[in-house]
């Protein structure tokens, strides 16, 4: 495959039963064989798309030192302001090139994972930002179910299938600045070769060069949105409890063109995670003789914990 598949989810979200099958086999197909899709008809408006890059563009334009303010220590980055070049990707040592914020659930009636989530943070320079922060965070999540459940029946599941999973899930929003690059990168790149840990991730912001996708030939393809897409992806867990069937395809932000050096990139992916102690088992109707199940199992909060330590974020 040398391109991204696009679908259309109000054809999933219609009354009429052959455009919602035609939703599930292209959407199934295109994550079987590349991992990625360029999804229209999601539920964020332009006007919110809009103000939630206003206010994102406001907070890193802030001084650093408040910016540092919001950085807060001993949660592994799950919440606030995470630093210029603090993350890297699984097996490099070198930071990427890039700062970010976390927002993350707003849970509803389960004190119990209201105490075991990090609190979200408030920026008090700018009254608005957590107001579209949660409204974009709400309406992604709302595509992210959709997207699940045409999957589900894909997968042969019952279409509510996920619904539970990711009601409270510990699902992060994260907005990303790439700020201008100043000086040679010596390894580094604005976001390096990479895997998902989550389920899904939505991403707001592919439109233009940046985002490329590793093929089964071990190509690597342009990820181009159009302005009015998401690029949404397999993660990790998904592809293990599909023994692979759905693939976590790697990708990375490569620097843009020397020309192109000082200008800013921005990105906002929303990374669609399960509540903690979803068992990441194989499912049962994706293992055969030609495909033996391939994974242990493990919970996604144990899934994650193992990842957050091998991405450098929470120490031992």
């Amino acid at each position: 495959m040398t391109s991204i598949p696009s679908v259309d989810l109000s054809d999933f979200i219609s009354d009429n039963p052959t455009k919602k099958q035609k939703f599930v086999d292209a959407i199934g197909k295109a994550y079987e064989e590349i991992g990625f899709v360029a999804l229209k008809g999601h539920f964020l408006d332009d006007t919110l798309v809009n103000n939630l890059y206003n206010e994102v563009k406001n907070f890193f334009s802030l001084p650093t030192e408040t910016k540092q303010h919001y950085e807060i220590p001993g949660i592994g980055g799950q919440r606030g302001y995470v630093s210029f070049g603090k993350e890297s990707a699984k097996g490099k040592k070198e930071g990427d090139l890039k700062e970010f914020w976390h927002f993350g659930q707003y849970v509803e009636d389960n004190p119990k994972l209201e105490a075991e989530y990090p609190k979200n943070v408030i920026v008090s320079e700018l009254p608005e930002f957590n107001t579209i922060g949660k409204e974009t965070y709400k309406m992604l999540e709302k595509t992210a179910k959709y997207v699940l459940r045409a999957l589900s029946l894909h997968l042969g599941l019952e279409e509510t299938y996920f619904d539970a999973f990711i009601h409270n899930g510990n699902s992060i929003l994260r907005p990303i600045h790439y700020p201008p690059i100043t000086e040679e990168p010596k390894e580094a790149v604005r976001a390096a070769a990479h895997g998902d840990i989550n389920l899904i991730t939505l991403l707001m912001g592919a439109q233009g060069r940046g985002l490329q996708v590793q093929n089964h030939k071990g190509e690597w393809i342009d990820a181009i949105a159009q302005p009015d897409e998401l690029m949404i992806n397999v993660g990790d867990m998904l592809s293990r409890h599909t023994n692979n069937k759905l693939k976590s395809t790697i990708h990375r932000v490569i620097n843009p063109p020397k020309e192109l050096w000082g200008t800013s990139r921005y990105s906002i992916p929303f990374f669609m995670h399960p509540i903690s102690d979803m068992k990441l088992d194989v499912l049962e109707n994706c293992i055969d003789e030609n495909n033996p199940k391939s994974f242990e199992d493990i919970t996604a909060g144990e899934f994650l914990n193992e990842r957050l330590l091998e991405l450098g974020l929470i120490k031992k």
